[in-house]
């Protein structure tokens, strides 16, 4: 069934299976709108017939979530639309977070459709009324089981393939459907075979997977709004590539800035030795630059650090101090270590990373690599810059 898409994709582009491409992106992210809005409206109209016939207010309300699905997917319709719009003056880095903010209205959409739900379903606990169900209203809730759990499977496999947030949100949603509509579907048989009302509690069941759905899509959507950690499989390519070159000896500062599906840009800094030839190594920095760009879709800016590697007392140096401060804390990391020897003293010039996890201060670790370096033979100073991490590598 998920090849549907993938045939009628084919119909509008040549090359179906190109993900990262920004029209592919689109006429995937469109036909999965449509498709969720023409099947939500159906399943909502059945559902809501059914419901007002044999008069469950279960029914009624998975009629009314259906509903909302059918204007999330409107939304989310329009993020797409909205988020291919070229980069013009007042935004350079295109539109792409339009995909994200649509996403997050869908949550809010789920979330309030949720707490209406709710609120109807306590009233009908509090005033019972008699359920009449029949063969066609079942029919119509497996029937919807059906289409629900294919709705997730597309939205679940294209959501992944084309990076998209709103349709991983319309999958959570969509599986959260599934759910609520099997327990619909499991108090209509309880009152038809044993006669015990539960349509005011199954209301209120359907509530909650909607509430469950709209919290853990916020969820989802916030993260690349708020500015998340790039994922571990994108920094380790970015690591393959940039290891290709011999002449990058370490790498650091990693910086992710995501503008939206396909539009990212990164920034990092790469140490090679001092003893090279700067132009060639220049050149180095360039092609990495442009393999980055290549292979990953993403615009690469990469500051080329020089550094000592040859020196014994350097090395000496670099090793000790972090020794002493791995009993600390070993995931601390140096780089662009200097020594410069002045007629009074000895300058040693470094950065070192503080992982975000780490549960001192800024102060206090500088100071703790201050009194390290105090020990060292000679006279020596630490001239330390204190480093964020932005990315795990």
């Amino acid at each position: 069934m998920i090849l549907m898409i993938r045939i009628l994709a084919g119909l509008f582009v040549k090359n179906p299976t190109e993900y990262t491409n920004q029209r592919v992106r689109k006429v995937y992210g469109v036909l999965a709108g449509v498709v969720g809005i023409v099947l939500n409206i159906i399943l909502a109209i059945g559902k809501f017939i059914a419901g007002i016939l044999c008069g469950s207010i279960s029914i009624v309300a998975d009629a009314f979530n259906n509903l909302s699905d059918a204007g999330s997917s409107i939304i989310s319709l329009m993020g797409f639309y909205l988020g291919e719009k070229k980069p013009d003056k007042d935004h350079p880095f295109g539109h792409g977070r339009m995909e994200y903010i649509s996403a997050l209205l869908v949550s809010v959409v789920i979330l309030i459709m949720g707490f209406e739900l709710s609120k109807s379903s306590i009233q009908k606990i509090i005033h019972p009324k008699a359920v009449e169900s029949s063969v066609i209203t079942i029919v119509i809730l497996l029937v919807a089981i059906l289409v629900k759990l294919y709705m997730f499977l597309y939205n679940r496999v294209y959501g992944k393939r084309i990076n998209s947030q709103a349709m991983k949100a319309t999958a959570i949603d969509s599986i959260s459907d599934v759910g609520a509509t099997t327990v619909v579907l499991i108090s209509v048989l309880i009152g038809q075979y044993t006669g015990v009302n539960i349509d005011g509690y199954a209301g209120l069941v359907v509530a909650l997977f909607i509430f469950y759905a709209g919290i853990r899509s916020i969820k989802e959507t916030m993260d690349p709004l708020l500015g998340q950690a790039p994922e571990p499989d994108f920094v380790k390519s970015i690591k393959l590539i940039v290891d290709r070159h011999d002449e990058i000896i370490g790498v650091h500062d990693l910086i992710v800035h995501d503008y939206g599906p396909g539009r990212r840009i990164i920034s990092l800094h790469c140490e090679v030795s001092e003893d090279g030839d700067m132009v060639e190594l220049h050149e180095v920095i360039d092609r990495c630059e442009r393999e980055l760009m290549e292979e990953l879709g993403c615009m690469a800016t990469i500051h080329m650090d020089p550094i000592t590697i040859n020196n014994e007392r350097v090395n000496f140096l670099k090793d000790t101090i972090l020794t002493e401060i791995h009993k600390y804390n070993d995931k601390i990391s140096l780089h662009d270590f200097r020594v410069v020897d002045g007629p009074t003293q000895t300058n040693i010039i470094f950065d070192a990373v503080m992982p975000n996890e780490l549960k001192i201060t800024e102060k206090e670790l500088r100071n703790q690599l201050e009194e390290i370096i105090a020990k060292l033979p000679g006279k020596c100073v630490g001239v330390i810059t204190i480093d964020r991490q932005f990315s795990e590598w």
